[in-house]
């Protein structure tokens, strides 16, 4: 049970630091100046793990596995810090912030699950989306 749990724990631990840091980023710096600190910080981080908990993996063997998948991944993680530091510097609030974006997040996930994935459309997920829909409704106001 704590395989299934501590993964989501750490994104929801991290999310939360994240918004503190994308909305803490100073307004005179520039976004791209601090994606580039964060990126460098981001892949020192990366690289003590791999060879602490890489199990005596060879780095040159696992970048040779590299698809097209880590690649754009790596466009749209800028994309989204970007996103978020623009978001902050123009005033939305982290409370109302995530919350908009997580529901639409949530409704395009739902769909892409489905287009891609094969994934099952239930009544009970399209409820759930009309109901974050109303919930954003009500958040706005």
């Amino acid at each position: 049970m704590i395989n299934y749990i501590w993964p989501v724990a750490l994104v929801v631990l991290s999310n939360i630091v994240y918004q503190i840091c994308a909305k803490s980023v100073p307004a005179e710096m520039n976004p791209f100046a601090s994606l580039i600190v964060t990126y460098l910080v981001g892949a020192a981080v990366s690289a003590v793990f791999f060879f602490v908990l890489g199990g005596g993996a060879k780095l040159t063997r696992e970048l040779g596995k590299t698809n097209w998948a880590p690649l754009v991944l790596g466009i749209v993680i800028v994309g989204l810090e970007v996103g978020w530091i623009y978001a902050y510097k123009a005033g939305w609030q982290v409370s109302t912030g995530f919350i908009v974006q997580s529901a639409f997040l949530a409704v395009g996930l739902l769909f892409t699950g489905f287009l891609l994935y094969r994934e099952a459309l239930t009544w009970n997920k399209v409820i759930g989306v009309v109901i974050c829909l109303i919930g954003l409704g009500f958040i706005n106001r």
